[in-house]
């Protein structure tokens, strides 16, 4: 079976790298990004399965690029993350249809088996309204 293709965007490289550590241990092949400007240009060239992508970045931040994601594709699975849980940008990512949020410090085991679902809810839809 192929590896589902997770791209991990974040300009807090130790996070990154703790949560590329646990995403391929749970047998995902994941790429990484470090600001909203790498992670466009990911998405384009390495059509990942699901996007982790942070809200509060320098430059183009999360919801910056969620929103150019979803001109592209409707149906991309994208789960924002935080490090705080009572984000008021959760409003305005779940109005541009984030999968999920997850707060930073929060339980990755969980947004794991969210990722599952979301991923196997792309395979269903996978080539619609791209």
């Amino acid at each position: 079976m192929e590896k589902k293709k997770i791209l991990v965007v974040d300009d807090e490289r130790d996070f990154v790298d703790i949560v590329k550590l646990r995403l391929e241990s749970e047998n995902f092949e994941v790429i990484t990004a470090y600001d909203g400007a790498q992670a466009l240009d990911r998405v384009a060239k390495d059509h990942p399965d699901a996007v982790l992508l942070d809200i509060m970045m320098p430059n183009l931040d999360g919801l910056s690029v969620l929103k150019r994601i979803r001109k592209q594709d409707k149906n991309l699975p994208v789960f924002m993350l935080t490090a705080f849980s009572n984000d008021e940008r959760f409003k305005i990512a779940d109005k541009f249809n984030a999968s999920g949020f997850m707060v930073k410090t929060g339980d990755l085991k969980k947004e794991i088996d969210n990722i599952n679902i979301a991923l196997n809810i792309a395979d269903k839809y996978k080539g619609q309204n791209k």
